[in-house]
């Protein structure tokens, strides 16, 4: 969306779209007229509103002369703009500029929606909108231009945050609870794309906590109310006039809308919105740990009733959940009062939970329900370089000590260690061989990784393995699970049938 933004929810694209297409778009009744119109109030909530609705200029110089297109990242207001750009202007050879002429450095233009939140002049919009442009220009709906001033921003649900001053009262617009949208309701769209003055659309929530895969938080309200070019960074409104979502995204492939469309629910919004009112940034609670799905498998293998929560895979030796004594194997199902339903859960919650704060955590260890006390850490955004690449099959290694659920086991030798460049610290049972077309294969088990524990048993020989698998076995378990460790220390949980 953006000026020239359609954000199609790359790299979903069309698979997703073919199963919203398919199963979420609810479409008005039109053959009941009442149905088609819409509730009555909307022309009243519109007339309300819309003044606090404004379009977000940008400005961005860019250096054309080398006719290669810029790097810009997906969403970009820009993106569009260079692609048609650069493909009508290249010239012979791939050169730059008309006949292949160097061209010199240009200054282009795009336009998103915001809207006021304060009289005062703070002002909401997308991340997207803004981040590649050089100036940014707040213009409300009777026309006035506001230099605007970039308070914040966080990449990470897309939202930013402007203030811009006025010599006369600015419009605001109240924050809703998104907590209590029901499917079906009502809701408007507004946005300023075209500095044209503000452009209203109706619809109706076709679903809420929604996860696109454009980032850790997702949780969106999927809406069918039109969402358009330009309309990034626009409100969505419930039939009460409360900013109840930020409109961010949609899912299109032709840039125009096609009743599926994604906002940032206000609850999420706000709570970012604030820090970067405060703070000028955003200042995430971390528990240092990481965490994978529990699946039938693993629920079952753990005596865990029903499948739930965020299965613990790995501790950071610095962070506040080591010296909780949280545990590699653990399941999360509450965090700070808060049921931890399925793993996408807890990264949200902790998120959204103070820094510096004591939080009780209810974990589940070997069956046994415990509590668990954390003092909060702060997330650090930066990006830590991980290789998470599987080494390919090798040749069966020698000495082969057991032959084990599609796996060839081996002691780890010091040999063995170094030749397939395993630290020191990754303890267990070296994986030597996979047998083609296994559950193990399909799994994604590969030759060097080592097997640290079997059903949250530490092993040390493949001897030891073995014993553990024929107890679960004898037990009438279903599965068994392994802790996998890769040979640059980095751990997971894996399920592997016993039948």
């Amino acid at each position: 969306m953006g000026a020239i933004f359609n954000r199609r929810v790359r790299p979903a694209g069309r698979a997703v779209l073919a199963i919203f297409a398919a199963a979420a778009i609810v479409w008005p009744l039109l053959s009941d007229p009442v149905s088609a119109r819409g509730p009555d109030n909307i022309s009243d909530v519109a007339e309300a509103v819309i003044d606090a609705v404004v379009n977000v200029s940008t400005k961005q110089s860019v250096d054309i002369s080398s006719g290669a297109m810029p790097q810009l990242p997906p969403g970009s207001p820009f993106e569009e703009f260079f692609e048609e750009f650069f493909k009508n202007r290249r010239g012979p050879g791939g050169q730059g500029g008309q006949n292949g002429h160097p061209q010199m450095p240009r200054r282009v233009s795009s336009l998103g929606s915001g809207f006021i939140i304060d009289a005062s002049g703070l002002v909401v919009t997308n991340n997207h909108v803004i981040s590649e442009a050089d100036e940014v220009s707040v213009i409300l709906n009777d026309g006035t231009t506001l230099k605007a001033e970039v308070l914040g921003r966080d990449t990470k649900t897309d939202l930013a945050l402007l203030r811009v001053k006025s010599d006369k009262p600015l419009k605001a617009v109240k924050w809703g609870d998104s907590d209590k949208l029901r499917l079906g309701e009502w809701v408007i769209a507004i946005g300023n794309p075209f500095n044209m003055g503000g452009t209203v659309t109706a619809g109706i929530v076709s679903a809420r906590n929604r996860d696109i895969n454009s980032g850790p938080y997702d949780n969106y309200i999927q809406t069918d109310a039109a969402i358009n070019r330009g309309n990034s960074g626009g409100p969505l409104f419930n039939l009460n006039g409360e900013v109840i979502g930020v409109n961010t995204a949609i899912i299109s492939p032709t840039g125009g809308s096609i009743g599926i469309g994604f906002a940032v629910p206000s609850k999420s919004a706000l709570a970012v919105i604030d820090q970067l009112r405060e703070y000028k940034e955003v200042r995430r609670g971390w528990l240092g740990v990481r965490i994978q799905q529990v699946d039938d498998q693993i629920a079952d293998s753990l005596n865990i009733k029903p499948a739930r929560g965020a299965l613990i895979a790995g501790i950071d030796d610095k962070g506040p959940a080591k010296p909780a004594g949280i545990e590699p194997g653990d399941v999360v199902v509450k965090f700070d009062g808060k049921d931890i339903k399925e793993m996408r859960d807890l990264p949200k919650i902790v998120a959204e939970t103070p820094v510096g704060k004591d939080v009780e955590v209810v974990i589940i260890r070997k069956g046994v329900e415990e509590k668990k006390t954390v003092k909060l850490g702060r997330l650090d955004d930066a990006p830590k370089q991980v290789s998470l690449t599987p080494k390919k099959d090798t040749p069966e290694e020698k000495p082969v000590v057991k032959k084990a659920l599609g796996l060839d086991l081996a002691n780890l030798t010091d040999e063995l260690r170094k030749k397939h460049k395993i630290k020191d610290k990754v303890k267990g049972v070296l994986i030597a061989g996979v047998e083609a077309n296994s559950p193990a294969a399909e799994k994604g088990l590969r030759t060097g990784m080592v097997i640290a524990e079997v059903q949250q048993q530490p092993v040390t020989n493949a001897t030891e393995m073995q014993a553990l698998i024929d107890k679960a076995k004898k037990d009438g378990r279903k599965a068994v699970v392994l802790l996998v460790v890769s040979p640059e220390g980095d751990p997971s949980f894996v399920a592997l049938s016993l039948q």
